[in-house]
């Protein structure tokens, strides 16, 4: 499984789970992606934290190609960082969905032949916003494992037409701005 390989190479961070779908072949994830890792810490090659993330991280993968990645960026720049890692482990046809911090509108950009649609988000849960864009509610998810989920967000991206702009990637990252992702916690 893809995802087994991620965890032996140290890509996963913060994991909520890791497991297999109903349907032969595939698997889920959510948690983090690493992007950018941290130093090498102590004598046995453990890793401080990573500088940075895809957080908040759905991925769905088939064999040992992803066919869906979703997640928050706190910079539209790390995109560079994402597809450095992670293009190789793409389907031809993947989904993309990054939410990204510093950019003000929605845009769909082409990257490296890859559909992406980039939703500007500051505050809020990559998933929440995914299952509302898809049109997705509660009872869509009624008696599924957290696998099948992931798997029925996916198949709903067949019905998804958004009409956000089209840009290439010099576009999307000059729409960057000084945006900061919102943080909450005791007061």
């Amino acid at each position: 499984m893809l995802f087994n390989r991620y965890e032996q190479e140290q890509l996963l961070f913060n994991m909520n789970f890791k497991e297999a779908c109903s349907t032969a072949g595939k698997a889920a994830y959510r948690g983090e992606l690493v992007l950018v890792e941290g130093e090498v810490g102590d004598a046995q090659g453990r890793r401080k934290p990573p500088h940075a993330v895809l957080r908040q991280a759905t991925a769905l993968a088939d064999g040992d190609k992803l066919e869906l990645l979703s997640g928050s960026l706190d910079d539209v720049l790390n995109i560079h960082e994402l597809l450095g890692k992670y293009q190789a482990d793409l389907k031809p046809d993947a989904i993309l969905m990054l939410f990204v911090v510093n950019i003000p509108n929605p845009l769909v950009v082409t990257l490296e032949g890859y559909r992406c649609y980039l939703i500007p988000l500051q505050d809020g849960m990559a998933w929440n916003e995914m299952c509302d864009l898809l049109g997705l509610e509660k009872a869509d998810f009624k008696g599924q494992s957290a696998a099948d989920k992931v798997l029925t967000a996916y198949a709903a991206f067949a019905d998804f037409k958004p009409k956000y702009p089209s840009t290439d990637l010099a576009g999307a990252l000059a729409t960057r701005n000084d945006a900061k992702r919102e943080s909450r916690g005791p007061v």
